[in-house]
């Protein structure tokens, strides 16, 4: 089945914001994979500790919600409909990613709430949006299957 709803330039213009904006992501990913914590610039030793002390799968888990989300936004320009799907997928790799660094490390402890979290909070707010940007497209018949 082919698609014959013509998205808004508005449509466009998102699609390549989200695309942009996971692209910085999957950058900031590769980085830190190859330099650990000095992909942050000058760092002391706690945040040195802390990134050699992550687990091997922490990266893998990372690399899906930066290249999930890219897939995703890539999707939407390519007007599919697995946009939504690659979103969830990116969405729940963010949860599980700070999930384990906010719950199974002392990062708040150590830096605070108000240092850490208004990023993170921020990501997954992307997120969300993009789930709900890529259902609202599906919804308008601008993605196809």
């Amino acid at each position: 089945m082919t698609n014959t709803n013509k998205p808004p330039v508005w449509f466009w213009i998102v699609a390549i914001v989200l695309v942009l904006w996971e692209t910085m992501g999957c950058f900031a990913c590769v980085t830190q994979i190859r330099l650990g914590a000095e992909a942050m610039g000058p760092v002391d030793e706690w945040s040195r500790a802390y990134y050699a002390a992550l687990p091997a799968w922490y990266n893998w888990v990372y690399a899906v919600a930066t290249f999930g989300g890219l897939f995703g936004g890539l999707a939407l320009l390519l007007r599919k409909r697995l946009a939504a799907t690659l979103f969830w997928i990116s969405l729940v790799a963010v949860i599980v990613m700070f999930g384990y660094a906010f719950a199974a490390t002392d990062l708040i402890a150590h830096k605070g709430a108000g240092q850490v979290l208004p990023f993170p909070l921020f990501i997954a707010a992307v997120g969300v949006f993009s789930i709900w940007f890529a259902n609202l497209a599906t919804k308008k018949g601008w993605l196809a299957a």
